[in-house]
């Protein structure tokens, strides 16, 4: 721990694994800016022949194990069982349990506890950080967390603004500052996405684009932003500003979101981006949408459907343009079918969301010390 302050930033792949406990166990977890808590899957195991490494974690093959006392001030940061035991603070044993929701309905529950993690950083060297608050999940459902979206990983890396996410645990040791790369899904084999927690991205720090971060008190975990306009192939569309706007309850707003993979925009801006890429694109329109999407389209027999695609736009707070190619907008939900990967939300109840496909192939940057997100469609080669 002595050179740690020395080191600028750490590594940890977010289409690889995390090490956890010593000695490490590698798990790989799904990097979700829009969650707070760090989980994985636990196994309460004595004989473990019957799960196969690096599924799960084990709590009794690690010396730095550490549940928390559930009168410890750690444990009112996580949410309890809505059946939650009475806590016995004289009681050596009485564990921090916890029971943590997702927007569907999806949740994990089990033990809140603290591990060594161990991160390779900037100079090669390893960094052993000590009591790192995690939850040890021994019951798990839902279709965000247990589902195919889940794409076989064993936990969740929450990258919130809340104590307990990853990057505010990190953040105090590594500049308070991380960023992401998230490759094209779609490739074979894909390409390795990264997360870097500290400075990072090299000379493609220089040609990043600024936004300042907002905050939401109703929200508190979310990075918003000032979505101020929406543009088709060059035209701005006509939106009223207050469409972009948290109100005075704290709905509305724009969030970015690296674990949700659609986009979403609100309501009155929606209807206007579809109708408007309906009239612009040069691609027949699918016999039959695809269920859950409005917007689809027949590519059969064009071997580059995003030349025929209109192109989206997006003006941010602070003067910063974001341009994501077609591939991060359009996706193929059957063969031969691409649709539109931008659904409607009711402003009135939700927010509008920048996701993880479109996303991809950026370089992304949280600065949480100066309140700004950076992106940049340069700096995702390997660091």
């Amino acid at each position: 721990m002595k050179n740690l302050n020395k080191e600028t930033k750490a590594f940890a792949d977010t289409g690889s694994d995390l090490r956890i406990g010593q000695p490490p166990q590698s798990l790989l977890l799904i990097a979700d800016t829009g969650s707070d808590l760090v989980w994985v899957k636990c196994s309460a195991c004595r004989n473990c022949s019957l799960h196969s490494p690096a599924t799960v974690f084990f709590p009794r093959h690690s010396t730095t194990f550490s549940p928390t006392h559930c009168y410890d001030p750690l444990c009112r940061l996580v949410p309890g069982p809505v059946r939650a035991l009475k806590c016995n603070h004289t009681r050596i044993h009485s564990t921090c349990h916890y029971e943590y929701a997702y927007a569907d309905g999806s949740l994990t529950s089990g033990l809140f506890a603290t591990e060594t993690t161990t991160l390779k950083t900037s100079s090669g060297r390893e960094a052993y950080l000590k009591s790192v608050a995690f939850g040890c999940g021994f019951r798990i459902s839902g279709q965000s967390v247990s589902g195919a979206s889940f794409n076989g990983a064993h936990g969740v890396m929450g990258l919130g603004r809340g104590p307990i996410s990853f990057a505010s645990q990190l953040g105090r040791r590594f500049g308070n500052k991380f960023s992401y790369c998230l490759m094209d899904y779609t490739l074979s084999p894909p390409p390795t996405s990264y997360l870097i927690i500290g400075d990072g991205g090299g000379g493609a720090r220089s040609k990043l684009l600024f936004t300042p971060l907002l905050t939401n008190p109703f929200s508190p975990t979310f990075y918003y932003i000032r979505l101020k306009s929406v543009s088709v192939n060059g035209a701005k569309l006509r939106i009223h500003p207050s469409v972009w706007e948290i109100d005075g309850s704290g709905n509305g707003g724009t969030v970015v979101d690296s674990g949700t993979t659609l986009a979403f925009l609100a309501d009155p801006s929606y209807r206007l981006v579809i109708a408007t890429v309906r009239r612009r694109i040069r691609l027949p329109i699918a016999a039959e949408m695809t269920p859950g999407f409005d917007l689809c389209v027949n590519v059969s027999g064009v071997s580059k459907p995003e030349k025929f695609m209109p192109r989206l736009k997006f003006e941010f707070a602070g003067g910063a343009v974001f341009v994501p190619p077609p591939r991060n907008y359009f996706i193929e939900t059957e063969e031969h079918v691409q649709c539109l990967a931008i659904q409607s939300v009711n402003p009135k109840v939700g927010f509008s969301v920048i996701g993880n496909l479109m996303q991809q192939g950026f370089l992304f940057e949280f600065d949480r010390d100066r309140s700004r997100l950076g992106f940049s469609p340069r700096g995702c080669a390997l660091p």
